[in-house]
């Protein structure tokens, strides 16, 4: 029983100690998750006219906007239509909270969704949104998701 405790409170504190974002300021050069460079990469703007309700493979360049402030598991990067929601692909990675406003490199898979009032809200909390703010989300809203496996800073 003891030894079974025991594996339990270590499986416990490593699952705490990953659910943290990377310590210290995200630098130039640093890639969180799968390497990947800027080679080949577009523009965010132009993701709107290669994205649909299929998975699309992507490499996307662009300035990020928003950040997921509980543990870096997510971001938004500016667009000149809005933001495009970035999540890291089953949670495999995290960012650090202070990527927010640099310029990225993203690779992985991206699609349109319909993204619930619920799920829009929580994103709205987690990066720090006032709850005047996040009451104002009452609809659901079609957006381009990308589930990165790579994230470079530029």
């Amino acid at each position: 029983m003891k030894k079974l405790f025991s594996f339990f409170f270590v499986l416990f504190s490593a699952l705490v100690v990953m659910s943290q974002p990377p310590k210290g300021p995200a630098k130039k050069g640093m890639t969180f998750g799968q390497k990947t460079t800027a080679k080949g990469s577009v523009d965010i703007n132009d993701l709107a006219k290669k994205v649909t309700e299929e998975e699309t493979t992507v490499k996307i360049k662009g300035k990020v906007s928003d950040v997921c402030t509980a543990e870096g598991c997510w971001l938004k990067m500016q667009t000149n239509d809005g933001k495009v929601m970035v999540k890291m692909k089953d949670h495999s990675f995290l960012v650090p909270v202070d990527i927010n406003g640099k310029e990225i490199v993203v690779s992985g898979k991206a699609k349109v969704k319909m993204t619930s009032v619920k799920e829009l809200q929580h994103y709205a909390e987690d990066a720090g949104k006032t709850e005047e703010e996040i009451a104002k989300i009452t609809e659901p809203k079609k957006e381009i998701i990308v589930y990165a496996t790579g994230i470079l800073v530029l």
